[in-house]
């Protein structure tokens, strides 16, 4: 029996069309900058000592048993940026430079280097009000800075208040763990793996909750250890795979260089598979994308940070300075390169279609296959579909790794008559998605063309447009959404380099991500109800992984940016009030913390062999 998500799709959708425009207005926009910049200029350019001091700290020069925690400074950072290095930095990005252009990847830059002082910040904060009172569980992030920095001081109504405040962060880090941390990363997954390998996304988000459910179970302890391994190599191995790329396309890359800082402040222009871009397009969309992908100022990191080893508050928050530098100056910009040098943002058409299409108006039908009517007017009541023969034969035949698989989207380019005021241009998409006769349910078609199938064949459904539009061309662009994007480029200059290697990274990413936003939840859930709903947690966590990779559950690259920005908005709104509120405290933890370092009262040691660092050894 197929399972029915209308209900849940319509709430879904209402809750994305109210919310957007209030999470991500350009109200959100100016606080962000204003809040990084005043971070960077308070603290004399954190940035610095994140990239000098920091690397000392977690190479374990200061690591020390005897300091209250649950693992080391390597540990922490690497269970942290295994949040952070994810499908943001593979889908994200390519995401980013899809609908953006080139100069994308230049505000991503501003807001890492921004970044670094925010999360600098509000690590600190959490490390001066975490919870050590369970040494092999300690707790920390901004509910426990608001109720312990700010309700238990003042006491009376004010703690009462200080909880509530808790309460509405941790309840928008449920949405965000949910979404961004869960679902956003499954559904990638299972959409290259089904790209390539023809594996449908329901088996693969399954098989995605059974991994990370065996992880999560083990608590801080195995997330960190398992952390510890995980991040270092799929980091490396994603880096030299792209620098393998950028050396085979090098000629492309100084003219790209300049594309990016000439088009942060200009129109892009439609081109191939590109749709165009305005400046200030291009711009939210990588604020979007960049804080999405590094997590500054949404409370997200601070939590994990919060178990490691140390008596010295300000020494973590240096440590995870370093997060949105290796996050998004490293592997995101990495990943952009590969995807603008290869010429993949703007690709062209990889053949035509082989038969007439026309977009055409039809007739509405309801459920029992009678014309549907206008409440208001009675009248029926009329849309707009593609008409066009529904075999595979009229698509290009496709030579590996790009040959035609069940659930591959393509789409052609059509024009309508308003100018979209993100893009500046007419042009959309309209797209198709290849299915099974068997599968595609009675009465598909119906508007259509009334062709037969032969049973079992391979044929395409269509997706309707939303209104009037004319077709530009008969040239068919492969539906590349995502992390899916950048295994394309990966391909486009080392064939079966993104096939296999980038869908290899991407599950390694996505479980790393899943397995440390699951424990971001269960603090807010502990947080909010006690140790007795981690259980039921974990189940709906896993759960929702499956119901992500439920096919039409997303359609489109927008629909995926909607799903990560809903968590990552609802985050940022509860959690940037409470960091500027308690800033204070954290700038003097600053000046005494370097103060004394400068003063050179800071004992360190000699370096620990680097397994141990990785292992935890040094702090057991």
């Amino acid at each position: 029996m197929a399972l029915d998500l209308s209900a849940f799709r319509t709430a879904y959708d209402a809750v994305i069309e109210h919310a957007l425009p209030i999470l991500w207005g350009e109200h959100t926009f100016v606080i962000l900058l204003g809040v990084g910049l005043l971070f960077t200029i308070w603290t004399k350019f954190i940035q610095y000592r994140a990239l000098s001091h920091g690397i000392g700290v977690v190479r374990g020069r200061y690591d020390d048993r005897r300091d209250p925690g649950a693992i080391n400074h390597f540990q922490a950072l690497s269970a942290a940026l295994s949040a952070t290095v994810g499908l943001g930095n593979i889908g994200g990005v390519a995401l980013a430079i899809g609908i953006g252009g080139p100069g994308a990847l230049f505000w991503m830059w501003i807001v890492a280097i921004l970044g670094m002082a925010i999360k600098s910040v509000e690590v600190t904060l959490a490390m001066l009000h975490r919870d050590t009172s369970d040494p092999d569980n300690p707790h920390g992030g901004a509910m426990w800075v608001v109720t312990r920095g700010w309700g238990d001081r003042v006491g009376g109504p004010v703690r009462t208040i200080a909880w509530i405040v808790g309460a509405i962060f941790c309840v928008t880090l449920l949405i965000s763990t949910m979404t961004g941390g869960n679902m956003f990363q499954a559904w990638n997954v299972a959409n290259i793996t089904n790209e390539y390998f023809g594996v449908p996304q329901i088996v693969s988000g399954i098989l995605l909750a059974g991994l990370v459910g065996m992880v999560i179970i083990g608590g801080i302890k195995r997330i960190g250890a398992v952390a510890g391994r995980l991040v270092p190599f799929m980091c490396g191995l994603y880096i030299l795979a792209a620098f393998a790329v950028l050396i085979v396309e090098a000629a492309n890359v100084p003219a790209l260089l300049l594309a990016i800082v000439r088009d942060a402040f200009s129109p892009t222009e439609a081109g191939g598979a590109f749709l165009g871009a305005t400046a200030y397009y291009g711009f939210t969309t990588a604020m979007k994308r960049a804080l999405f992908s590094n997590e500054a100022g949404q409370g997200s990191s601070p939590i994990a940070h919060s178990a490691a080893k140390t008596s010295e508050p300000v020494r973590e928050g240096v440590v995870a300075g370093l997060e949105p530098f290796i996050d998004t100056c490293l592997v995101c910009t990495l990943t952009a390169l590969v995807i603008l040098a290869t010429g993949t943002w703007n690709r062209e058409a990889v053949g035509d279609y082989g038969a007439e299409i026309r977009i055409v108006e039809v007739p509405v039908l309801s459920a029992d296959g009678t014309p549907a009517l206008d409440p208001e007017t009675g009248q029926p009541r009329t849309g707009f579909a593609v008409r066009a023969p529904r075999t595979l034969s009229a698509l290009p035949a496709l030579p590996a790794p790009d040959a035609w698989l069940p659930g591959n989207r393509f789409f052609l380019l059509a024009e309508v008559g308003e100018v979209d005021r993100r893009t500046g241009s007419r042009l959309i998409r309209i797209g198709g998605e290849i299915v099974r006769a068997e599968e595609s349910g009675p009465g598909f078609g119906a508007h259509r063309d009334d062709s037969p199938w032969a049973k079992g064949d391979l044929i395409v459904r269509w997706s309707d447009p939303d209104g009037p539009a004319t077709i530009v061309s008969t040239g068919i662009y492969r539906d590349f959404t995502g992390a899916a994007l950048t295994g394309h480029a990966f391909d486009r200059a080392i064939p079966g380099l993104g096939k296999y290697l980038v869908t290899l990274a991407c599950w390694l990413f996505a479980l790393s991500t899943m397995i440390s936003w699951s424990y971001y939840g269960e603090q807010g859930v502990i947080f909010l109800a006690g140790r007795r709903g981690v259980l039921p947690y974990k189940a709906v966590f896993c759960t929702l992984t499956v119901v992500a990779t439920i096919p039409a559950f997303i359609r489109s690259d927008t629909e995926l940016g909607d799903l990560a920005d809903l968590g990552t908005g609802c985050m940022l709104l509860a959690n940037i009030p409470i960091i500027v509120l308690m800033a204070p405290r954290a700038m003097r933890a600053f000046r005494d913390y370097f103060g004394r370092l400068d003063r050179g009262e800071m004992k360190s040691h000699a370096a620990p062999p680097l397994v141990d660092v990785v292992e935890g050894r040094d702090v057991e």
